[in-house]
């Protein structure tokens, strides 16, 4: 049977979690409080990103319609880009992950 992914992540956590309980318990609720506001900054740049720019979301870029449906062969991508738009693909999916990650790192340096 295969675990489910991220699985080591989520161990690693609550391992780290629980050696900050016994070292420090009084950190726990600054761990908590931290660790909202960063999931909270992802949520609003992800939306900001789609408000900004609506006609430049990555899955435009995506051969199929429904891209959760596809079954590739093995010698294709997991899912197919229209031809001629991989570059502007790139780009999007560069762009969100740098509006996301630039928000969660401002508000993790900020609060």
């Amino acid at each position: 049977m295969k675990l489910p992914r991220l699985t080591t992540w989520i161990i690693a956590t609550i391992a780290l979690v629980i050696l900050i309980g016994l070292l420090s318990p009084q950190q726990l609720p600054v761990s908590l409080y931290k660790l909202s506001l960063v999931t909270m900054a992802a949520v609003v740049a992800y939306w900001l990103d789609r408000a900004l720019f609506p006609y430049a979301r990555p899955d435009g870029y995506l051969c199929s319609t429904d891209w959760r449906h596809d079954q590739p062969t093995c010698d294709d991508a997991n899912h197919a880009i229209a031809s001629g738009y991989e570059l502007v693909f790139a780009a999007a999916m560069l762009r969100r992950a740098i509006i996301v990650g630039g928000a969660m790192l401002a508000i993790g340096l900020g609060a």
